[in-house]
C-alpha cells in the first residue's frame, strides 16, 4: 500500500499524524502541499472520497480572509478546486491517501481504524 500524507510540516495535527505513522512503523511519503502545491487531478482523487466542505477548512485564517463574494462562490467541488490550488493552506490537514481511500484529519482512533491496529 503506497501511503502519502499531505500537509504542511509545521502544523501540529500533521506532526501528530507523522509521529503516529512513524511509531507504528508505517512507511509513508510526505507531501508538503504548501511548498509542492496540489494539482486539480490530486484534488479530484480526494473529492472522490471526501466532500468538498470537509476538505476545505472554513474555520481557518485563509478562509476568513477571503472576500464574502469569494466565499459565497465556493459551493461545490468544482468551485472549491481552484481555491485549494491557489491557497493550499485552506485545505484541512492532514490529508491521508492510502492508495485506495482518502481521509482528512487525525485522531489516534481514526488511524487505528484505517490501519487495523
Amino acid at each position: 500500500m503506497a501511503i502519502t500524507l499531505y500537509g504542511i510540516p509545521n502544523c501540529d495535527t500533521v506532526k501528530k499524524a507523522r509521529t503516529w505513522l512513524e511509531d507504528q512503523e508505517i512507511a509513508y511519503t510526505f507531501h508538503n502541499f504548501k511548498k509542492d502545491g496540489v494539482s486539480p487531478e490530486l484534488i479530484n482523487i480526494w473529492l472522490a472520497d471526501i466532500a468538498w466542505d470537509v476538505l476545505v477548512n472554513r474555520k481557518g485564517t485563509i478562509w476568513r480572509t477571503l472576500s464574502d463574494h469569494r466565499r459565497a462562490s465556493v459551493t461545490d467541488g468544482s468551485s472549491a478546486t481552484p481555491l485549494m490550488i491557489e491557497f493550499p493552506s485552506v485545505i484541512k490537514r492532514p490529508v491521508l491517501f492510502t492508495g485506495k481511500n482518502t481521509y482528512v484529519g487525525f485522531s489516534d482512533a481514526l488511524y487505528q481504524q484505517i490501519f487495523n491496529q
